[in-house]
């Protein structure tokens, strides 16, 4: 995505953005969208699992799309794989990936299940005094 479609999606740009990288069958796409108005400003398709040299290469076309037209780009915000914060802090420095609330909210909820589990699997095992 580039060229006058770019132009228009950046137009409007708040400055902060969600970025994803999600399996779609034998390919990975990656995105960027800015997470106020919804719109994509950038994507990518690998055919491989993604690396921090791939997520390193793609934040470096989303920045620099950014400085072509002054833009500043103030925050990132990821579902908090360990792969974002290395190509992020590489290629935006001071910029710092957020972790996304559902994500957040999402692994609070499988812990709570997991510790009710546990106790359940302990209760059902132990006899009654």
């Amino acid at each position: 995505m580039a060229g006058a479609f770019l132009d228009w999606a950046l137009a409007t740009f708040a400055g902060s953005v969600a970025a994803d990288a999600r399996s779609e069958g034998p390919s990975w796409v990656l995105s960027a969208v800015d997470h106020r108005q919804y719109k994509r400003l950038l994507s990518a398709v690998l055919e491989h699992d993604p690396t921090h040299d791939d997520l390193t290469v793609f934040v470096g076309r989303f920045k620099t799309a950014l400085d072509d037209r002054a833009l500043a780009l103030q925050g990132i915000t990821t579902e908090g794989a360990a792969l974002y914060p290395a190509p992020i802090r590489t290629v935006c420095g001071a910029v710092r990936p957020q972790r996304c609330t559902f994500q957040v909210i999402k692994d609070l909820t499988q812990g709570v299940l997991q510790a009710v589990a546990t106790e359940r699997a302990r209760v059902a095992t132990s006899p009654p005094t």
